[in-house]
């Protein structure tokens, strides 16, 4: 996830064709052919509903672009939102980018799947140690 402070953010992106979703606004009926890059606004960091905005973004509606956290993102939301969908995280100006990018760092992966990666992390690979056993013999056995 790509983290960006806030004093170094501008809204004006050249050459890109931008969104910026209201948390009202359904993603389900915005048109999204073309859209390079989607903006979801945290109002205030107990709202979550941006969270479920980029959820729907990227993993029901398949979009391919960037999805990026404004507003009042703190550090602690920073997994959450890499989990739901999210690519890009401006920081509210009092948090601390070396210490955001700490907390990235400090969970190479998760057991349960996620918007980006649907699989469980115990069915990424057969060679697993904690892949599911073979159950072919125990399905022949009720037959």
């Amino acid at each position: 996830m790509k983290l960006i402070a806030a004093h170094a953010y501008s809204t004006a992106a050249s050459g890109l064709n931008v969104i910026n979703l209201t948390n009202e606004a359904d993603p389900r009926t915005v048109a999204l052919a073309g859209v390079d890059r989607v903006e979801l606004n945290f109002p205030k960091f107990t709202d979550g509903r941006a969270f479920s905005q980029a959820f729907l973004l990227r993993r029901r509606l398949g979009f391919q672009g960037e999805i990026c956290a404004t507003g009042d993102v703190l550090i602690d939301q920073l997994l959450q939102m890499q989990r739901s969908g999210f690519d890009t995280a401006v920081l509210r100006a009092d948090q601390d980018i070396a210490l955001a990018q700490r907390q990235l760092d400090r969970f190479s992966g998760f057991y349960q799947g996620d918007a980006v990666t649907s699989a469980p992390l115990f069915a990424a690979s057969p060679s697993s140690p904690l892949a599911p056993a073979d159950t072919t013999r125990l399905e022949g056995a009720n037959a």
